[in-house]
């Protein structure tokens, strides 16, 4: 199998090659990881004496990378969240690729003495951002799924677009600029252009309704297919296998490019209610191609340009880093959009990538431009890549220097977005100031069906898909994947929640509860369960630990009540008015145990966990105080509950009998009046 080797070879040096720069970068350099990466591919290339790798064959498993990251992200959006950008992402996205090329051919054409055919290809090619960079700029630092992200990606695709109408307009581009050249397509007429542009709009918007109208009832339900065989490879294999095959099929049938057939195969697989397992699949892949991706951006990269035509070189760097910046944060700004979207998207913007090596590559294959031009694209690519996280960190510096010296700046922070679309299975109702609540299937569904019968905003996060087929049938907000993934969280809104319910002490809700810390760093935990578990061990802040699930009701009804009482909202921690909550506590006690009846009393089919429905309503009325925080009337203070009567006998006999709510074999001798007993922050 000889024929293997370059491929195994090529692999081998870009991972192994990968590892070691970015683990220098990221230890020693105190730099990104992409920066190492892209080290390692100026190491692997053919302009560096020593092993390189084939440059051909790592491009093409860069493509693969391309189309995995741009599937992830489309299985992030809705027609609906792209629709809502249309209004900034068309208008901004051709006008800053416009003022882009302007720059950059007016710069090639007066300095760099270039005609007018290679200086309009170099600016054209300098307007393009990098699909990669983009969304793994945005990703790690958690703004992908934010307005700002939506914003960026909806002008990515816009940009993508053109992209595609520019390079069939490049051959009858070149026959105009330099007539009778051999290898260049004859001139077009008029009308000939404009057939070629009106059948390059009609392919990609048949691509896009086939995908809207037929893929998005087809391939949603082909992953359910697959998903309720139970096997983890399958399910693996048909999302690698849409994610490429989607792509492949759009560029080779309708001529768009892969990474916008791949982004409307994830965007179209959103309709499935297993799409957050997608994306949590398709992340390992998608991070190992992406890595190739830089790795063969390196290796086209000629280092001795650096030395032979620096000024150059800074020039095409400044139309990258300021040029494209300043001209889409001035047209984000002209739009009416808040000061941190405009920073954003001007620094998510200010680097180019791929389409310009597509761009350039051809233009050199129709004689518009020649390999110096070429080396410049990538120097400046390669340049602009290494410092786009410097400008992300730059961010936060350069908003509090505009507020602080203009008064337009001022007002543009204080700006609201002018929308802010929501994952299609919620309502914004139950994304603000919601209780998440997730743990074993049963007792979560249990748990939120009571909530919301109150009409108290949740969101319900199970890893079960029957358990989630019954609570979406039932009109609630449910997210189906795994809590253990950041990106459950992220799509639960769990950074707007008050509080997070873990019904479970076990290893698995530890790992929950870390992954939701990562997303909500300050947001209180309540784990309800039998035991503490490794709990007490762990050093986690904000955590009440609770026996049972009477004891939730019991215990967080009480705490919420002393909070309010003394003037603090329901979303700082539980269990920093821990006196007041044993006084609240011990009265509401009794009256709590009363309304419990015991298991074989109660048919199958009536079963109520009454304490939770206590909650529940304690919550609805609270909530509702907390809602109308606008009114000049301050909100009265929750009444105390009087004490309960002295139980009966028979009343205390029934608390050695098994807990009906909780689920578990706890009695209620074990469930002395509570107080909060883990760690609380101050």
């Amino acid at each position: 199998m000889e024929h293997s080797l370059p491929l195994i070879s090529t692999l081998v040096i870009a991972f192994s090659l990968a590892l070691v720069f970015g683990f220098i970068a990221e230890r020693f350099l105190k730099a990104p990881a992409l920066v190492g990466y892209l080290l390692a591919g100026i190491a692997a290339g053919k302009y560096t004496p020593g092993v390189f790798a084939d440059a051909a064959l790592a491009n093409q498993l860069s493509e693969i990378g391309v189309m995995l990251l741009m599937f992830g992200v489309g299985l992030h959006f809705s027609m609906k969240d792209l629709w809502s950008v249309k209004s900034i992402a068309v208008p901004g996205a051709v006008l800053q690729m416009a003022i882009a090329t302007l720059l950059g051919a007016l710069c090639a054409h007066w300095f760099f003495d270039r005609s007018w055919g290679e200086a309009i290809v170099l600016g054209i090619s300098l307007s393009c951002a990098s699909t990669v960079v983009l969304l793994k700029a945005l990703d790690v630092r958690g703004k992908l799924a934010s307005s700002d992200g939506r914003i960026a990606v909806g002008w990515l695709v816009v940009e993508d677009l053109a992209t595609v109408i520019i390079l069939v307009l490049l051959p009858p581009f070149a026959s105009i600029m330099i007539p009778g050249e051999p290898g260049t397509t004859a001139r077009l007429a008029g009308s000939g252009l404009a057939f070629v542009i009106l059948k390059t709009l009609l392919n990609a918007a048949l691509f896009v309704a086939i995908m809207l109208v037929i893929g998005r009832r087809v391939l949603p339900w082909a992953m359910g297919q697959v998903a309720r065989t139970g096997s983890r490879e399958l399910f693996t294999l048909f999302v690698l296998a849409v994610a490429v095959g989607v792509a492949y099929g759009a560029a080779e049938i309708f001529h768009v490019s892969f990474a916008l057939g791949s982004f409307f195969a994830g965007m179209v697989m959103r309709e499935s209610r297993f799409a957050h397992r997608a994306a949590t699949e398709s992340i390992p892949l998608q991070d190992a191609f992406a890595v190739l991706f830089f790795v063969a951006v390196g290796m086209l990269f000629d280092w001795h340009i650096l030395i032979t035509s620096p000024f150059e070189v800074l020039a095409v760097l400044f139309i990258i880093l300021f040029g494209k910046s300043l001209a889409a944060f001035l047209l984000v700004h002209t739009l009416r959009y808040p000061l941190h979207t405009a920073i954003i998207v001007a620094v998510s913007l200010s680097q180019i990538g791929e389409f310009s090596f597509i761009l350039i590559g051809q233009a050199a294959g129709l004689g518009l431009a020649d390999q110096h031009l070429v080396n410049l694209v990538v120097a400046g690519a390669i340049l602009s890549i290494a410092l786009n996280p410097v400008g992300f960190w730059l961010e936060p510096k350069i908003s509090k220097a505009l507020t602080s010296r203009w008064s337009w700046a001022r007002k543009a922070a204080m700006r609201e977005a002018p929308f802010e679309a929501l994952p299609a299975e919620t309502v914004p109702e139950k994304l603000s100031g919601q209780v998440v609540v997730t743990g074993p299937a049963n007792l979560t569904e249990c748990f939120a069906l009571q909530l919301d019968q109150a009409s108290v905003p949740l969101v319900a996060v199970v890893d079960d898909e029957a358990a989630a087929e019954n609570l979406a049938a039932k009109g609630i907000a449910v997210i189906l994947g795994d809590p253990s993934k950041d990106d459950t969280w992220v799509s639960a809104h769990l950074h707007q929640a008050r509080l997070l319910v873990l019904l479970d002490s076990s290893v698995d809700a530890f790992h929950r509860a870390e992954a939701a810390r990562r997303v909500a760093p300050e947001l209180p935990i309540v784990v309800a369960a039998e035991s503490r578990g490794i709990w007490p061990e762990a050093d986690f802040e904000h955590v009440t630990y609770l026996s049972t699930i009477d004891a939730a009701a019991r215990l967080f009804s009480a705490q919420t009540a002393s909070a309010l009482k003394a003037g603090a909202s329901i979303g700082e921690p539980i269990g920093t008015h821990a006196e007041e909550t044993r006084q609240e506590e011990s009265m509401m006690d009794e009256e709590l145990r009363e309304e419990a009846v015991p298991q074989d009393e109660v048919p199958h089919a009536e079963k109520k966990p009454r304490p939770v429905r206590k909650l529940a309503n304690f919550l609805k009325a609270k909530l509702g105080q907390g809602e109308s925080k606008s009114e000049a009337k301050p909100a009265e203070p929750a009444p105390k509950p009087e004490p309960a009567p002295e139980a009966p006998e028979e009343a205390k006999s029934d608390e050695s009998k098994e807990d009906p709510l909780a689920g578990t074999e706890a009695s209620s001798d074990a469930l002395p009046p509570q107080a909060p007993t883990g760690k609380n922050a101050p």
